[in-house]
Order: C-alpha cells, then sequence, then structure tokens
C-alpha cells in the first residue's frame, strides 16, 4: 500500500474516531458511535499491516488471529455485570504493550542509529516516558482489576508516610530518567531502565492499592488515561502519527472524564489519588445503637406501595449489576407504566463500578433513554416523588453527605431520596457501601427496608403486580 494511501487512511481513522467519541458522549447515539470506533480501528489496523514498513505479515496474521479469538471468547463469555473488571484488565494490557514497545525500541540497533545529538535525547525521553506510564497503567490495572473483582479487599491500604514513598519513588524515577538518558549505549542505558520499571510497576500496585472502593469509578478513568498517554508515547516511538492522535484522543477524554467524576463526588483529583477515602472496615457494618430500627417490609407491601404510587423514581446500583436484574427491572417498569404510573430512573455519575455503569445495564435491558435521567435532573423532584426504590445502592444515596461534615463522604453530591413520600430499600443485609460507612437513610421513619436478593425480590414483585 503506498504511504499516501495509508496516510489518507491515517486521516480517516482519526475523523471516525473523533466521531466515535462524539457519539459516545450519548446514550441515543452510542450505538451509531460504536460502529465509527470500530470502522475506524478496521481502517487503521488493515493501512499499518498492509503498509509500506511491514514485510512479515506471517507472524502479524497469527498474533492477530490468537488476540482476536480471545477478544471474541471474553465478549461471549463475560457479562455486562464483569465489564468494569475487564475494562480495568485490558487497560494492563495497553500499559504493558506500551513497555514492551520501549524495551523493543531501544535494543533495536538499527532505529537507535537513526538518530544523533538532541534528535537522540528527545528519542530516549519519549522511550524513557512510554515504559514509565506504560508500567504504571499495567500494575495499577491489574490492582484494580483484583478489587473490582473481589480477589482484593475494597479497603485502601494506607502504609506509613505513604505519601514521602510517592515522592521517593517519583525521585528515584527522574534519577534514573537522567542515567538513561546520558547513556553512552544500550548496554548502559538497560540498567536504569529496568530499575525505573520495576520502580514504575511498585507505584502503580501502591498508588491504587491506596485508593478506597468509592473512588473506584475516578481509577477506572484515571487507568482509561494513563493507557490513552501510553500509547501516545508509544506513537512518538515509533513515529506513527495515528498512534500519537489517538492516544491523545483518549487520554485527554479519560482526564476530563476523571475531572468530572472527582467533581460528582466533590473530590480533589489529587485528594484521589493520595487514596484514603472509605477507611473504615466493610465487616463493621449492622444495625449499630445509636442509629435506631429499621422496618423491614415483604413483597406484597413493596407490590401495594407501588400499585398506590402515581410517581415512582429508582434509583439503582452495583447490587441491581450483581443480581443482574436489570431485566426484571424493565419489566417491572414496563408493568407499571402500562397502568399509568410515571416510572423514571435517577442514575448517580459514580453508581457502579466504573462511569456509565448503570446506563450501560439499563440500556441492555432496554429502559428506554428518555426515563433515563442524571442526578442534577431529578434531586429537585423528590418531594413530589411517592416511591423512591433503591436498588443495591448505598453511599450515593447516604444522607451523611449532607447532614456530617465528619463523614468520609461529607459534601459529595447524593440523590436525596430521603425527600419523597416513601424509600424501599433493596439490600441482602445491612452491610455498609464499597465506602465502608454506615447509611443513616436505612434508619429513617419513611424508608422501608426490603431484604433478599434484588433480581428473586424483584421477580417476587412483578409476579404480583403482573396479576
Amino acid at each position: 500500500m503506498p504511504v499516501g494511501l495509508v496516510t489518507v487512511s491515517y486521516i480517516g481513522s482519526i475523523i471516525l474516531f473523533i466521531l466515535a467519541l462524539g457519539g459516545l458522549s450519548n446514550p441515543e447515539t452510542s450505538r451509531r458511535g460504536n460502529a465509527y470506533g470500530i470502522t475506524g480501528m478496521t481502517i487503521a489496523v488493515l493501512a499499518t499491516v498492509f503498509g509500506p514498513q511491514v514485510d512479515v505479515y506471517v507472524i502479524i496474521i497469527i498474533c492477530m488471529l490468537i488476540g482476536g479469538t480471545i477478544g471474541f471468547i471474553l465478549a461471549l463469555k463475560v457479562q455486562m455485570t464483569q465489564m468494569p473488571e475487564l475494562v480495568a484488565i485490558l487497560h494492563s494490557l495497553v500499559g504493558m504493550a506500551a513497555v514492551l514497545v520501549g524495551y523493543v525500541n531501544f535494543m533495536d540497533p538499527h532505529a537507535a542509529a537513526q538518530f544523533s545529538g538532541a534528535e537522540k535525547t528527545i528519542h530516549d525521553i519519549e522511550i524513557y516516558i512510554g515504559v514509565l506510564i506504560g508500567a504504571v497503567t499495567f500494575t495499577g490495572s491489574v490492582i484494580a482489576f483484583g478489587k473490582l473483582s473481589g480477589k482484593i479487599g475494597g479497603a485502601p491500604m494506607l502504609l506509613p508516610a505513604r505519601h514521602w514513598l510517592n515522592l521517593g519513588l517519583l525521585i528515584a524515577a527522574i534519577w534514573y530518567g537522567i542515567q538513561f538518558v546520558n547513556a553512552s549505549d544500550i548496554d548502559s542505558g538497560m540498567l536504569p531502565l529496568m530499575i525505573m520499571t520495576g520502580i514504575a510497576f511498585a507505584f502503580g500496585i501502591h498508588m491504587v492499592m491506596a485508593i478506597g472502593g468509592a473512588d473506584m469509578p475516578v481509577v477506572i478513568s484515571m487507568l482509561n488515561s494513563y493507557s490513552g498517554w501510553a500509547a501516545a508515547a508509544t506513537g512518538f516511538m515509533l513515529s506513527n502519527d495515528l498512534l500519537i492522535v489517538v492516544g491523545a484522543l483518549v487520554g485527554s477524554s479519560g482526564a476530563i472524564l476523571s475531572y468530572i467524576m472527582c467533581r460528582a463526588m466533590n473530590r480533589n483529583f489529587i485528594a484521589v489519588i493520595a487514596g484514603g477515602f472509605g477507611t473504615e472496615s466493610a465487616g463493621t457494618a449492622g444495625l449499630t445503637s445509636d442509629q435506631g430500627e429499621v422496618i423491614a417490609v415483604d413483597t406484597e407491601e413493596v407490590a401495594n406501595l407501588l400499585l398506590d404510587a402515581k410517581e415512582i423514581m429508582i434509583i439503582p446500583g452495583y447490587g441491581m449489576a450483581v443480581a443482574q436484574a436489570q431485566h426484571t427491572v424493565y419489566e417491572i417498569t414496563k408493568t407499571l407504566r402500562d397502568k399509568g404510573i410515571n416510572v423514571r430512573f435517577g442514575i448517580h455519575p459514580v453508581a457502579g463500578r466504573m462511569p456509565g455503569h448503570m446506563n450501560v445495564l439499563l440500556a441492555e435491558a432496554h429502559v428506554p433513554y428518555d426515563i433515563v435521567f442524571e442526578m442534577d435532573e431529578v434531586n429537585e423532584d423528590f418531594p413530589d416523588v411517592d416511591v423512591s426504590v433503591i436498588i443495591g445502592a448505598n453511599d450515593i444515596v447516604n444522607p451523611s453527605a449532607q447532614d456530617d461534615p465528619n463523614s468520609p463522604i461529607a459534601g459529595m453530591p447524593v440523590l436525596e431520596c430521603w425527600k419523597g413520600k416513601t424509600t424501599i430499600v433493596l439490600k441482602r443485609s445491612m452491610a455498609t457501601g464499597y465506602a465502608g460507612i454506615q447509611n443513616p437513610l436505612f434508619f429513617k421513619e419513611n424508608t422501608r427496608m426490603y431484604f433478599g436478593d434484588a433480581k428473586e425480590s424483584l421477580d417476587a414483585v412483578l409476579k404480583i403486580i403482573s396479576a
């Protein structure tokens, strides 16, 4: 394929990727956005594989078949509820790819021979930064995967003098960066590069281990940003304009999303990275003596409350995802709307384990987009809501955010469902949420606790209201 055609293909791919980002910003256009992204990536891969710089097709085809097969199997096997951990582990692959490309590029004598003087210095800095960001992204994403999948506890690991430790690792990385750039040959430059890689691996582990469960949506978007910058650095290493632009798009969009998530939680981005949010152990959950008593209800009472209501607000959380209850939620919504009851959904920006987690689940269940609203759109409506149904959510409906200045979530915007007439909370038990703090909402006079598995409970409710 001629160089000119490759360049045109890259430009077309970039345009499609930009259109994909625009489409994914709205649920109603997300399918079109995905189609743009798939088309752009297909063009980019074909233009690269058949470009003038590639002449070993057998190895590339074999690798693409292996990778494509793994991706196809994962797409069929992984449930929608497992999307957060899948996204995290895919970020780790991008990070490791940047590390490996950096090492290969550094050890390639032909690539090194192309540069001299200031150009060589710039090229070495590109390699060093690419490996650094890639290594942090890799281990950070692996730890995020472990936390999201439950293999690692959600509570933050707060080491003594952890901030000084992070500062020391940063200074060491800069010091070895200077040694790497000043190295006279590949052999003398390999040692500082390897030491820095180890430091970056350790930093990625410590950084995410110190972040509490409630901040995991921010961590996912942050790692998404890191993977983008790692790809951009790889693009500079390989002098590939497409990788540079696409990496910058992913990196900047991830950074903007991280900022939006932090603003939604009334959190400072640096404070999130520093960790320490939700330090109370989830094991301390339960009925505390100073909270009061909860009012439990059965299936028939819940069904009657829903049938007698005129305005219903459903607030989904991670518990809905775990129980895979989204399809039952849709059937209940459809049944109630057919009876003339206005049912809407209120979505908190950090509900679930990743940005947009609840929106994706509701879209999968075919819940109409026009009845799904963001927190800012519905918070003022709660005084007019007859019944609010909380499905497996905790921290995003916790009044402590407004009432208790000493709470770890103080100042965090929440869905003010307690201002409605009745609140029904579906939970398995009185355990705390991912932030590890108790929720006074459960003990309010207008709150009813409906204990049990969300899907089984809602299936029972659906049976009654459909009769």
